[in-house]
């Protein structure tokens, strides 16, 4: 029995993974449940180095990334056979959009803030406060701007039912649309958390590092992305346990974002991921 379920929104679907198996659960034009697993082996499993804290953070990222781009590869070949994406197009977009958000979140911000030396002789940490400042608006008008496309509408809505599913197994629940329904949308583990969490660490770590010359300010920021990625990893993993009241104050805002990026699912959606839960939790249940 796995504990530690995370997993996407596709394309009409959802993938859910857990460290030994890897399911993809999509409604096809036809109105089937097309259901795929996997196995996985841990890259930590090979090399245990990779699974000690603070290094396991870029290892998850990496390793998500990887399920990410099969997963939306394939979703794309069931709902839309005609268009075939093939799995070098996935990964020449997806390192394209990754390398897109880091310009816009961690590089853009700096070349903004950094003329504010010169015009207002600000201190290091007002600038570094500034720098933060652009980065949560850009990061949040982002989220709101995307969040009018219909398309990414019905994506949040099977966010929505990921999460659902995931609580309602979490929770004991009978594995039904119906009782995943009554389950809330918005979960501590989610990516949405995760990114928060790099944006505001970013002020704090960045603030100990942070040259006066652009080009190695921009050079150490991605130097220290890794870092930061291994710092947010064990915190998200450490507030989606505790129960403490300091937990609390650092998930808050990460769960009032999901409200942008989760939608209510219907029933249907629910049903989707709810094949892509049994395929991982038990794969003879119907």
């Amino acid at each position: 029995m796995s504990t530690n379920i995370g997993g996407q929104a596709v394309l009409e679907g959802i993938m859910l993974r857990d460290p030994q198996k890897q399911a993809l659960a999509v409604r096809t034009p036809d109105g089937a449940i097309v259901t795929e697993v996997k196995p996985l082996t841990p890259l930590a499993k090979k090399w245990p180095v990779l699974g000690w804290p603070m290094v396991r953070g870029a290892m998850a990222i990496f390793e998500s990334l990887s399920g990410s781009i099969s997963s939306l590869g394939r979703s794309a070949q069931l709902v839309e056979p005609e268009e075939q994406v093939s799995s070098l197009q996935m990964t020449i977009i997806t390192i394209f959009a990754l390398g897109m958000g880091i310009g816009l979140f961690f590089l853009l911000p700096a070349v903004v803030v950094n003329p504010m030396t010169r015009w207002l002789g600000a201190s290091t940490l007002v600038l570094n406060l500034a720098e933060g400042g652009v980065r949560i608006l850009l990061f949040v008008g982002y989220l709101v701007t995307i969040s009018f496309s219909k398309d990414i509408k019905r994506t949040f809505e099977y966010h929505g039912a990921e999460h659902k599913v995931i609580s309602c197994w979490e929770q004991g629940k009978p594995l039904t649309p119906e009782a995943a329904a009554t389950c809330s949308r918005l979960h501590p583990r989610c990516g949405t958390s995760f990114l928060l969490l790099v944006v505001v660490v970013s002020i704090l770590l960045f603030s100990l590092f942070s040259p006066a010359n652009l080009w190695y300010k921009l050079g150490l920021r991605l130097a220290l992305l890794p870092v930061l990625a291994g710092i947010a990893y064990e915190l998200i993993r450490w507030t989606a346990k505790s129960s403490g009241l300091l937990a609390k104050i650092i998930l808050t805002p990460g769960l009032a974002l999901q409200k942008l990026t989760t939608r209510e699912p219907d029933k249907e959606q629910l049903a989707v991921a709810l094949a892509a839960l049994a395929e991982l939790v038990d794969p003879d249940q119907d």
